[in-house]
């Protein structure tokens, strides 16, 4: 019996699956650690993934 293989998820091209990093600010906190910042990709909202672009209407012309 045939199996089926779900669909490849397409890697995000702006952030290459990495979506969230950490930022070091450079500010040693009274703690003694630092402050970070987390950023998400924009493009992918966090997720690493991005979904396939639907496939362009065809237009068809007539020739006169």
């Amino acid at each position: 019996m045939a199996q089926h293989s779900p669909a490849p998820t397409r890697i995000c091209p702006d952030c290459d699956g990495f979506p969230a990093v950490a930022i070091d600010t450079g500010t040693v906190l009274d703690d003694g650690t630092r402050a970070t910042l987390l950023v998400t990709c924009r493009r992918c909202q966090g997720t690493g993934t991005t979904c396939t672009a639907a496939p362009a209407p065809v237009v068809q012309r007539e020739h006169a």
